[in-house]
Order: C-alpha cells, then sequence, then structure tokens
C-alpha cells in the first residue's frame, strides 16, 4: 500500500452526555476511554471513522485476515490517553467490502476480547472517502494502551530480537535502540536492576504480526523475505495498526502487536557468517545438539540409561534423517580436530554410532571417546575427535557428586574430561565437556530458588558445580592430565553470573569475554541474546590460543529452518546441505596454537 494520507475534517463535537451514554453515537475515543478496557463494555453504539487497515478477509494472503478492519476517528479527540482507532469485528460476517481511506458508519456491540476493546458490528455503510496518515511514534513507547487501533508508523530502526514463533504464529520481535542483551549478560545480578531492564524492553519492544488469525500460516510472511528473518537484522518506517491479542488461534503470547498495512523490507544487518578459517594446528569446538537421540521421541517413556525417560529430539525416522544432516552439514564447516557436544542421548553408544556414522558417510573420520552412561539424565555430553590429527592420551574422567559433593549429578550433567596429544608434533591438552543445569525449571527442593536477579532458576547449584569444576580441572581430571586444560561447553549462565565468575576466580580465563566482552552470545531466549556456551583455559593455555569464534549459525535463525516439522510446517523451508539452525545454540569454535 502507498500514499498513506491524513484526513483532517470538521466534525461535530459530541455532547457530554451522548458520550457517556449507554447506548447511541459515540466517537472513536469515547469507545476507547482512557483505561485498560472501555467504559462502554456491552452498550450498542454508532461510530463513523475512516478506515486505516482492511484485514476482512479471513485467510487471505496480503494484509491479513482478522475478520475485520480498523477505523480512525475523522478528528481526533486530542487527548493523549485516549485512542482514536478501533478494531471493527465483523464475526466472519463481511457486512461491507472497505478499503482504506473508505468513511464509514459502523454499528453494534462494545466488547473486550482477551484486552483488546472492538466493537461487534451489526451494520457497515459506506458514507465517502478521507485521507489517511500515520502517526509517527517513537520508542520507549509510554503506553501502548493509547495507541490501540491506531494506524502508526515508526521511523526508526528496529531489530529483529526473537523469531521463536514465525513459524507457528507468524511473528518477530522488534526492538528499538539495537539488540538487546540478557541482564546478566552486561550487568552484575541485581533484583532492581532486572526489574528495571524488564521494564525497559517491555517499553522498547513491539511484536510485529503477519496479520493473519490462524496459526501455523501457509506461506510464512516473513520466511519469504529475501532478507533471512535473523535476530539482529532490522526493519525501517514500519506502517501498521497497533493491536492487543493473544495472537494467532488465540494461543500465542499476550503483546501489543502491529499489523502491517505496507509489506515491511528488511535489512541484513546481521548476514549469515561462514564458519571461521582455521588457525593454528588444532581445533576445538564445543556444539549443543539440540537433542540428538538414536530412538524417536513417539511419547512413550523410552529413553534414558533405565529406558524409563523421555525420549527427546526426532518424533519421525524422516526428522531424525534431517537433523542428521543439518548437523553433518555444521560439522564439515567447523573442521573442528575435538568437538565436545551436549544434548547426545545418553544411551551408551547408540547415539554416539548414529552421529559418527552419518559423519563418515559425508566422508569426516570421526570417533568417540566411550564413557558409557554417565549420570542419570535422558542426555549427556561427549567428546569426537579426529583420528588422523589427535590421539587419546590414557583414560577418560567423570566428574560427579562421588568425586566432588558440590556437584549435584541429578541436575547437572557429568563433566567429561579427556587428554589428547597432538598426532604433528606430540603436544597435549586436556578438554572438558560440560553440560550444566538450565534455568528451566526449579531447584526449590534443594534450597536454591529463583531470587529474581536475573540469573534465573537453579544459580546456587549451577555455582556450585562450576566451583568443583574448577578444582577438579585444575587438579587434573585425568591420570594422564597436565595442566593445559579447556573447559567447553553449555554453562547455562551468562558473562556476569555467578557460576562464570566462579571458574575466572580459579584461574580459567574466559575466553568468549577477553575476545567479546559483553556483546558475546550464542543463545537467544524471550528476545535478548546472551552467552550461555563458553570455553574457559588455564593460565597455562590461554597463552596458545590464537583465535576463539562465536560461529552464529544457529541463535539467529528461526527455529522454523530446523529438523522439526512441527504443526504441518512445509517442508520446502528445509536446506539440509546448509548449517543454518542445525541447533539452537551457536557452537564456540577455538583454535590454538599448540606447541610440546
Amino acid at each position: 500500500m502507498t500514499d498513506l494520507r491524513v484526513f483532517i475534517a470538521a466534525a461535530v463535537v459530541l455532547p457530554l452526555a451522548a458520550a457517556c451514554a449507554r447506548d447511541g453515537n459515540v466517537t472513536v475515543s469515547d469507545v476507547q476511554g482512557s483505561g485498560d478496557a472501555s467504559p462502554l463494555t456491552g452498550s450498542i453504539v454508532t461510530v463513523e471513522g475512516v478506515v486505516t487497515g482492511d484485514f476482512q478477509a479471513y485467510g487471505a494472503p496480503g494484509q491479513g485476515s482478522l475478520g475485520g478492519f480498523y477505523i480512525a476517528s475523522l478528528e481526533p479527540d486530542g487527548d493523549p490517553a485516549t485512542s482514536d482507532g478501533l478494531f471493527v469485528f465483523e464475526d466472519r460476517k463481511e457486512l461491507a467490502d472497505v478499503l482504506p481511506g473508505d468513511v464509514v458508519t459502523v454499528t453494534g456491540k462494545v466488547a473486550e476480547f482477551f484486552g483488546e476493546t472492538q466493537i461487534v458490528a451489526s451494520a457497515v455503510s459506506i458514507s465517502g472517502q478521507a485521507e489517511v496518515r500515520p502517526v509517527d511514534i517513537a520508542f520507549p513507547v509510554p503506553s501502548f494502551e493509547a495507541l490501540e487501533g491506531m494506524l502508526v508508523r515508526f521511523p526508526e530502526e528496529l531489530v529483529i530480537a526473537g523469531n521463536y514463533n514465525l513459524g507457528r504464529f507468524g511473528t518477530l520481535t522488534l526492538a528499538a535502540g539495537g539488540r538487546p542483551y540478557q541482564f546478566t549478560n552486561v550487568s552484575p545480578p541485581d533484583r532492581d536492576g532486572f526489574a528495571a531492564a524488564r521494564d525497559a524492553y517491555r517499553r522498547s519492544t513491539l511484536v510485529l504480526d503477519d496479520g493473519q488469525r490462524n496459526e501455523n500460516p501457509d506461506p510464512v510472511r516473513y520466511a519469504a523475505s529475501p532478507v533471512p528473518p535473523r535476530a539482529g537484522n532490522a526493519v525501517t518506517g514500519l506502517t501498521g495498526n497497533i493491536r492487543w491479542s493473544r495472537g494467532s488461534s488465540r494461543r500465542g503470547d499476550e503483546a501489543y502487536r502491529l499489523m502491517p498495512v505496507a509489506e515491511p523490507r528488511f535489512e541484513e544487518l546481521n548476514p549469515r557468517p561462514p564458519a571461521p578459517s582455521r588457525a593454528g594446528n588444532v581445533r576445538v569446538a564445543s556444539f549443543n545438539l539440540l537433542n540428538l537421540f538414536s530412538g524417536l521421541a513417539s511419547g512413550d517413556p523410552a529413553c534414558g540409561p533405565s529406558g524409563d525417560a523421555r525420549c527427546r529430539g526426532a518424533t519421525t525416522r524422516e526428522e531424525q534423517l534431517r537433523q542428521l544432516e543439518k548437523t553433518v552439514a555444521a560439522f564439515e564447516r567447523m573442521q573442528a580436530d575435538i568437538v565436545g557436544v551436549a544434548e547426545i542421548e545418553n544411551n551408551g553408544r547408540a547415539a554416539l554410532d548414529l552421529l559418527v556414522a552419518a559423519l563418515a558417510e559425508a566422508g569426516l573420520d570421526y570417533a568417540y571417546i566411550d564413557a558409557g552412561i554417565i549420570g542419570s539424565d535422558s542426555i549427556k555430553v561427549g567428546l569426537l575427535y579426529k583420528p588422523e590429527t589427535v590421539e587419546p592420551v590414557g583414560e577418560f574422567g567423570v566428574l560427579t557428586r562421588a568425586v566432588d559433593g558440590r556437584f549435584d549429578d541429578r541436575r547437572n550433567r557429568p563433566a567429561l574430561a579427556q587428554a589428547f596429544a597432538l598426532r604433528s608434533n606430540g603436544a597435549t591438552l586436556t578438554v572438558v565437556a560440560n553440560h550444566l543445569k538450565s534455568k528451566g525449571s526449579d531447584c526449590d527442593d534443594a534450597n536454591d530458588p529463583n531470587l529474581g536477579d536475573g540469573q534465573g532458576n537453579c544459580n546456587r547449584t549451577r555455582t556450585l558445580a562450576a566451583a568443583a569444576l574448577a578444582e577438579w580441572s585444575a587438579k587434573g581430571p585425568t591420570p594422564d592430565s597436565d595442566d593445559r586444560v579447556l573447559i567447553i561447553g553449555d554453562l547455562n549462565a551468562y558473562l556476569e553470573e555467578d557460576p562464570i565468575r566462579a571458574l575466572e576466580a580459579a584461574g580459567f580465563i574466559n575466553l568468549l569475554d577477553r575476545e567479546h566482552g559483553g556483546t558475546a552470545y550464542s543463545f537467544v531466549f524471550d528476545g535478548r541474546a546472551g552467552a550461555l556456551d563458553y570455553a574457559l583455559a588455564s593460565p597455562s593455555l590461554a597463552p596458545m590460543v590464537v583465535a576463539t569464534t562465536e560461529w552464529h549459525s544457529n541463535a539467529d535463525e528461526p527455529n522454523l529452518f530446523d529438523y522439526n516439522l512441527d504443526f504441518g510446517r512445509d517442508p520446502a523451508l528445509f536446506e539440509g546441505d546448509t548449517p543454518w539452525r542445525s541447533s539452537d545454540h551457536d557452537p564456540v569454535i577455538v583454535d590454538l596454537e599448540l606447541i610440546p
């Protein structure tokens, strides 16, 4: 749509008695009122306005299909507390085929639909034409409620902060003022600071909707953009109607949304990066595999060490093949000599054999440390290596509560350590693979509640485990370890959190912080980026580190592109020979010039 314009017209100001009447002719702002809900809810009213957004066609491509349209007051009331826009719902009965610029008279009942003020129309008539123009809005927005239903434009650059719901609900989360980071990725933990950061995020973000009310859209509106809908890319001059909604089929997140009236044009500020070129004489990578299981997640509790845990990952053989294809594509490009993996099924050899066989089929020769079943979780960590370039030295080591009581291996996955020697010159290092307790579920029964300071659930559990890990690694986690130790893996803690500080206080050098600072990230959650995956070097190994790279091949990509076929996803969106969204975590790649 082009040339959005404004109509300035003389309007009759209704007497106060009419504006407050339960039934009768009222203005748009009378219906909206100055609160969260309309003061006229339940009333039969008649409103005149100009159409600013046409979303009538249910299920149709293009602008949208909300079953109605938006109108604006012919003359704004000048009160910043009341909106001059309103949604007219036709209950799937198209009472008049309206277009933007039509002046309409609407009669219907005022209602609150999951918090959105609207008129459920019983009659719609078109009486003329008017020019419409959006109202320019700047972030931070003091009150989206005062803009509900209005046609607005955001002149400033808005960055894609999150895209998790793109495939299912057709939405992107946009942020003003640059890309948002997790609070504890850039600031020390603090209750007041965390609360303030959440408030600032709320006032500086907005959901870009696809304008459809059906979930699992086909096609996915923004997936076909010439610029991939990666987090970190941006849009400028976004124009549309503001809506409060639970989203498609009422299953999405409650949020203020923008229903675009013109196709957004994205800028590629964060292009897909190639894997880093090799440097040094040995490369080590940390890679979370997004639940790579040899079995299928059929819903039956048939996985884990005892065969009674919930299976994860692929639900069909087709999904499993897609997962392996993406994983192999990532390994091909990483070219790592040693890879510490997380989220692989804890079933002895089966899952590792499946992965190594898929790699071999692609011409990649990897072996793995056969640690068997470690811990009680359905997933574990593992260590893969290229026999051509490195060889294991001696036995592996495993950190559990039996080794150190601070390490709760019911919640943290046991750490796996192995010494390796470089075949070219005999130089050695020890790699320790990790996956600490997530923030997703609580540890209240371990007297470890969420303190509300930004560190989330189970911070004490992770911190104690990190302290035990640091001491165990420094003392030599295997009989053949020396003091050259590289701790890698998913530590489920952001840069400024206690577990990372515990490792740093023990003398380990945080290679991400050293090279990237607070902008380091390997994961995007709830529209905020942060580092969960790490590489920390012992003091004797750190000088041999040539480069540390977060390869942003996954975290910025919508899960729409991963191996899953959930909710009837279009299989054609999948590009198996590319590494993009092979997981939800970015690999961390460390190049070293290892000397004897």
